[in-house]
């Protein structure tokens, strides 16, 4: 990787995992060589993110145009700290997740193991193309080839279920991306005559602030992949796909493209100071906090591990969500950081949700009690997890929610931080019982556990690291950090 330009490493890392998704369908027949050409491709990609990520601290910020699409408009690709931020975390996980999924996809004898191979690539290219994007234009066009790409996956069991979940899926992120996303695009590129990131934003002395809290509405609600409420059916709808793939929509790629696009619009488009000068998120704001609370209680009622860990997910894309719309420095930190501290966190519990379905055949919480004794490993990581996700010492998930909430305090927005309270109490409530009735609960009269162990070996090293993860970045989150600030400060 030495001796690249930012320019051919951005290449790389978007074409790479497409070729690869050519050479996995060609390689159909020979599992071990797909499975090979996964993980070589994965980290070859992770290698020239972090690459790419050494060069974007020393300053650098790379960035080349790929041909115009209309006069004033590119398809454009730069690098600067909350993309560089979001590629780390998606190009990491989705080596990790590759070696999780080789385990899952063969220990639960599921069919189509190609297609699930070679849609995941361009899922994850897509990731990164949006992550790189250098306008809004680009970033919309990464967007919605993203949502294409991970039909395939949520459909992948072939279903009526799959095919009616992938309907609702398409239904929803097309809608509104197409019916609000675009519109708010349409309406940027005619009072700017610009749709390109710059720090500070395009639209101050552009934009009539009476109108911007419409055009700031329509960009939010036009992120269906946000999941704000009430654009959130989707995702436990997406739930019927196998495991790896919530892995995917929960941390690696679909969700965080989603919340990052608010980011992005948050600072580069709007601007901090025009937001909180013009008031534009004065009302969004309550809709995060509703979709916070609301879905953190609905999580409690789910008996289904993975339907809970869903609408938890929309609770903590709301975090995020919040972060950007309260849009001080503070809250903007603490969103960027939430984007990782959250993929690692949630990546974990999925993992360990698609374990206990391949060890154990068990979906339900109440179909868990002493499981932990017997799958001890995996329990202990889901712990760790739910630790993170709360926002506990000493995991990463604390300093996250530490900036969110300095957040709140710096713009006296007492409220909201009882709600990021009471948000905490609530992940408390319906996580921590799971791993409780895991290890302590005598399990159900007649059930005995004594043909179950614990998952193959690759799903355990992946959900090792991510759970291993969870606890380095309370002690080392420097380089999220550092990239969170230089975002939030427009460095």
């Amino acid at each position: 990787m030495i001796g690249l330009a930012g320019e051919q490493i951005i290449q790389l890392a978007i074409l790479m995992p497409l070729v690869a998704s050519v050479l996995i369908v060609l390689a159909g027949k020979r599992p071990n060589l797909r499975e090979a050409i996964t993980l070589i491709t994965a980290v070859m990609v992770a290698l020239l993110v972090m690459t790419l990520a050494g060069q974007v601290n020393a300053g650098e910020r790379p960035s080349f145009d790929v041909f115009e699409v209309i006069p004033g408009i590119n398809i454009s690709f730069s690098v600067e700290p909350l993309g560089m931020l979001f590629a780390l975390v998606a190009s990491i996980l989705w080596l990790v997740t590759s070696i999780y999924a080789i385990g899952y996809m063969r220990g639960h004898h599921e069919k189509n193991q190609t297609r699930f191979y070679a849609a995941f690539a361009i899922a994850i290219a897509s990731t990164l193309a949006a992550a790189f994007s250098g306008n809004m234009f680009t970033l919309f066009l990464c967007y919605e080839i993203l949502t294409l790409s991970t039909y395939p996956l949520v459909t992948h069991a072939g279903t009526k279920e799959a095919k009616r979940s992938g309907r609702i899926y398409l239904g929803i992120l097309l809608g509104t991306s197409i019916g609000f996303q675009l519109l708010a695009i349409l309406l940027t590129w005619s009072v700017t005559g610009t749709l390109d990131f710059k720090d500070g934003g395009i639209l101050a002395g552009k934009l009539d602030p009476a109108y911007a809290g419409i055009l700031y509405a329509l960009f939010v609600f036009g992120v269906g992949k946000a999941a704000i409420m009430p654009f959130h059916k989707w995702l436990p709808a997406a739930m019927v796909a196998p495991t790896p793939v919530s892995a995917l929509l929960h941390a690696v790629a679909v969700v965080k493209t989603g919340v990052f696009a608010i980011l992005k619009v948050t600072i580069y488009i709007f601007g901090s100071d025009f937001i909180t000068s013009s008031g534009a998120s004065d009302w969004l704001i309550w809709f995060a906090a509703v979709t916070i609370l609301l879905s953190s209680l609905i999580a409690m009622t789910k008996d289904n591990l993975k339907a809970r860990l869903a609408y938890s997910t929309i609770s903590q894309l709301s975090y995020i969500v919040l972060g950007a719309l309260v849009a001080v420095e503070m809250s903007l930190i603490g969103a960027s950081m939430h984007i990782a501290m959250h993929a690692f966190a949630k990546i974990t519990l999925f993992f360990a949700a698609g374990a206990i379905l391949v060890a154990a055949h068990k979906k339900d919480i109440s179909d868990m009690d002493g499981l932990g004794r017997v799958m001890p490993i995996t329990f202990a990581a889901f712990t760790i997890g739910s630790l993170s996700i709360i926002g506990l010492p000493p995991f990463g998930g604390m300093w996250s929610k530490w900036y969110l909430a300095l957040g709140m305090v710096q713009t006296e927005q007492w409220v909201l931080l009882t709600v990021l309270m009471l948000s905490s109490l609530l992940n408390i409530a319906y996580l921590l019982p799971i791993s409780v009735r895991a290890f302590f609960a005598k399990p159900k009269e007649g059930v005995v556990y004594t043909q179950i162990k614990e998952a193959p070996i690759s799903m355990l090293m992946a959900i090792g690291f991510t759970s291993f993860a969870c606890i380095v970045l309370f002690f080392y989150s420097d380089p999220f950090y550092n990239l969170a600030v230089d975002a939030a400060t427009g460095r």
